[in-house]
């Protein structure tokens, strides 16, 4: 048995699983993924979904869809259940991943009755391919150490830059 069912189960949930470019009228989901994104260490209580509005937090989809920002979805049975995106920092209001002023941050999320069936690792491989072809030479993003997301974006070809007492800052060269 595989986590989250049978090879072939998985095989069927991932024929399911559509990954695409966000739409203009899906941008309010951003909001959903974003508070996602928020590690929470396990018996510790979930902040209140405000805390997307906090300045440095706000930022990473504050007025998405500007030059540089880009987003796919993950569509399982007509339903978004997952987003990740990348967005280009000003060394001003830099993000917790930030590198330089080229080299986009990511940030994703599934929601949590989705995860562990191939949808991250889907829309980690398009948002590469994207980023490559955009012609990005690096990606970085930011990850609490007690996340177990961090092994996945090891797994994902991503190297620790930085480490502070609670987060890596990680880099997945793309040429």
């Amino acid at each position: 048995m595989v986590k989250g069912g049978t090879t072939k189960n998985r095989f069927k949930m991932k024929n399911k699983i559509t990954i695409r470019k966000i739409r203009k009228s899906e941008l309010a989901f951003l909001d959903d993924m974003l508070y996602e994104t928020i590690y929470i260490p396990e018996g510790d209580e979930k902040p209140s979904k405000d805390v997307i509005n906090l300045p440095e937090v706000a930022h990473y989809i504050k007025n998405f869809g500007r030059a540089g920002d880009l987003c796919l979805v993950a569509e399982l049975n007509d339903e978004l259940v997952g987003a990740i995106w990348a967005r280009l920092f000003s060394k001003d209001e830099p993000g917790y991943g930030f590198i330089d002023e080229n080299t986009p941050e990511l940030a994703m999320a599934v929601r949590a009755e989705n995860r562990s069936q191939g949808i991250g690792k889907l829309l980690m491989e398009k948002m590469i391919q994207k980023l490559k072809e955009e012609s990005y030479k690096q990606v970085s993003l930011s990850v609490d150490k007690q996340n177990y997301a961090s092994d996945f974006y090891l797994k994902c070809g991503f190297e620790v830059v930085e480490s502070t007492e609670d987060s890596f800052t990680m880099v997945k060269r793309l040429n």
